[in-house]
């Protein structure tokens, strides 16, 4: 039998089949092998009447997430809140490095509207996002159509409102929500383990939330691709490995100038390389002293 894991807790895979879940374990030649099946993986299983089954064998992925560990991603919801906590292009710009790297579709959803008296510098925010080609709303309304045969994970600073969202959009879910924390300005985690559910005619994750991430980038060249914008004008540089900070005739420059390219992205672009370098220096100092 074939089918999709959509849930793994204490060692058992829960497989979905053809309207049917199974309750699984993984044979014992996964570890020899060094494999792991992960919520997403399409599978081939055995399935008894009145016992548990067995994971016989995982298909080829097409993108993972190490955090959460989900893999066959089709898209993902970011979320971001405009206040508690607030709102932060640089930490949105790396949740966007890190889907454009996988080849995830990002989809940018703003919560808690409402704690706006003023939406003016937001929506000149989701103008810029909108002239580079993502999707940008802060009505849930606009995300449901676009769950249909996808899945859709739903990830975020912790606190933004990841399960509240999921519970609006589909009230039967009821997932554990908490309250913001007053002395840490950000939410408990709710989430404990990733599953998928079926919403809008698509399967959806809600994951565990984090404050940060680890992209795995580590040269100039994947870091501009990552970008969108600055990839468009980087063919047109005179270097090919154009980092686009120094060098002369670079086309990104160019475009920055005359406000192809917004500043702020610009900016979080070059404290990204400049992560990515140093760490690449720690990297050899560490290997060295070997």
């Amino acid at each position: 039998m074939q089918g999709k894991i959509i849930k793994s807790l204490a060692g058992f895979y829960y497989v979905e089949s053809e309207g049917q879940v199974y309750q699984t374990r993984a044979r014992g030649n996964f570890r020899k092998k060094g494999q792991t099946p992960y919520v997403g993986d399409q599978v081939d299983f055995t399935a008894e009447e009145n016992s548990e089954g067995y994971i016989l064998n995982i298909h080829e992925r097409k993108n993972s997430l190490v955090r959460p560990p989900i893999v066959n991603i089709d898209q993902a919801v970011v979320i971001m809140s405009v206040k508690e906590p607030d709102f932060s292009a640089n930490l949105l710009d790396r949740f966007l490095v890190l889907l454009e790297h996988k080849k995830i579709i990002p989809l940018i959803y703003v919560s808690k509207m409402d704690l706006l008296a003023d939406s003016s510098s937001m929506d000149t925010i989701r103008t810029h996002y909108q002239q580079i080609g993502y999707f940008f709303s802060y009505e849930k309304a606009e995300l449901l159509p676009l769950l249909k045969d996808r899945v859709t994970v739903f990830m975020g600073q912790t606190g933004v409102g990841k399960s509240t969202l999921l519970n609006q959009l589909a009230p039967h879910l009821q997932l554990k929500t908490a309250a913001i924390s007053g002395s840490l300005g950000r939410g408990r985690h709710t989430t404990r383990a990733v599953s998928l559910y079926n919403v809008g005619g698509g399967k959806v994750a809600d994951t565990p939330g984090f404050s940060s991430l680890d992209y795995e980038i580590t040269d100039s060249e994947s870091l501009t691709a990552a970008f969108p914008e600055i990839k468009q004008f980087s063919y047109s540089c005179k270097f090919r490995s154009c980092t686009h900070r120094h060098e002369p005739d670079c086309a990104v420059k160019d475009a920055l100038g005359q406000g192809e390219i917004w500043q702020q992205r610009y900016d979080n672009y070059l404290q990204f390389l400049s992560e990515i370098e140093n760490r690449r220096e720690t990297y050899q100092k560490l290997s060295k002293r070997k």
